[in-house]
């Protein structure tokens, strides 16, 4: 008679039983049931009904008596308009619309206006992106900043010790949360066109290559949304606080960047967070103009493309996010 020996099974523990997609799953899990990051989007989603009411009852097919009244007030403004665009001309040294603006129109006078979907969509797709990288970045610095405050990240070491796959999954779940949120935003802004244009539309024509713009445009705003999240992430994670993320982030842009600006000038802004975060996702960059130099014409100027811009975003991303996790990696959690 002979006895069958059974091998043993892998001892119970973190590196035995639990995987890197189990920790995903978990992480998941943690993120879709974490109570803050609820309220933030059910706030967000107030948000974009009431923008549909306010933008219902600002647009309207204007009436003849609306053309007319417009039209009074237009010929009386139009000697004065024409009189400061030749003073801006001559000031400028050259007649350019980019510096004196664009001469005025009947329709600039109209109190009741209809949408035009053909000159609101990319800035609509902005003031989507905008919106939803503060979401993002609220979301990405209460993710790991109420880990650290309930020391939650601190009891999952034990379950698994290998802190680089920790971070890793959190990482990961915060990047698909947030290229989620930047795809929910594009999309919202997309059925508010729609029901406005459906509502009170011009009707006027779409012009050529008008769609594959604004979806390119709408694209880089969710990569900037994910890398928005990131920053939000690597510095609450780096303060072990979601309070001093977001006050560090206020300082950042409420007083450093002007500061900077005004005593480097042009070549702060061409580095600087903000103008980079618009150049990512407006059409062909945008242009920074130096002010302070001495000029005849038109003031000396840099363009800060598209690629420019989401490289220094995400090398800003990459670099806080980098030195959160080697701190997190070598750093003692007592």
């Amino acid at each position: 008679m002979s006895a069958a020996t059974q091998q043993p099974k892998a001892p119970p523990g973190p590196e035995g039983t639990r995987g890197t997609g189990s920790l995903l799953r978990s992480e998941l899990l943690r993120f879709a049931t974490r109570r803050f990051i609820q309220v933030l989007l059910g706030l967000a989603v107030l948000g974009w009904l009431g923008a549909i009411g306010i933008g219902l009852l600002s647009f309207d097919h204007p009436t003849a008596a609306d053309y007319a009244a417009a039209e009074a007030n237009y010929e009386q403004a139009l000697d004065a308009d024409e009189q400061w665009r030749e003073d801006c001309a001559e000031a400028a040294g050259q007649p350019t619309a980019d510096f004196c603006g664009p001469p005025l129109q009947v329709e600039d006078f109209l109190t009741v206006q209809p949408f035009d979907l053909g000159s609101t969509a990319i800035p609509g797709a902005m003031s989507a992106a905008a919106g939803a990288a503060v979401l993002a970045f609220l979301v990405g610095a209460t993710w790991i900043g109420a880990e650290w405050s309930n020391r939650s990240i601190v009891a999952l070491l034990f379950w698994v010790p290998n802190r680089l796959k920790v971070m890793g999954a959190k990482l990961g779940v915060l990047a698909i949360a947030a290229a989620v949120i930047g795809l929910a935003a594009q999309a919202a802004w997309l059925a508010m066109a729609w029901i406005l244009d459906a509502a009170a539309g011009s009707g006027r024509e779409l012009a050529d290559g008008f769609w594959s713009e604004l979806l390119a445009a709408q694209g880089r705003a969710v990569l900037l949304t994910v890398l928005v999240a990131l920053l939000g992430f690597g510095l609450a994670n780096l303060t072990r606080n979601t309070g001093a993320a977001l006050g560090i982030a206020f300082v950042y842009f409420a007083i450093l960047e002007g500061m900077l600006r005004a005593f480097i000038g042009m070549a702060a802004e061409r580095w600087s967070l903000m103008v980079n975060t618009v150049a990512l996702v407006l059409p062909g960059g945008t242009r920074i103009y130096d002010w302070d130099a001495a000029y005849t014409a038109e003031p000396p100027s840099y363009l800060v493309t598209n690629l420019h811009g989401g490289l220094v975003v995400g090398v800003y991303a990459a670099v806080i996010v980098g030195i959160g996790v080697w701190l997190f990696a070598r750093r003692d959690l007592q």
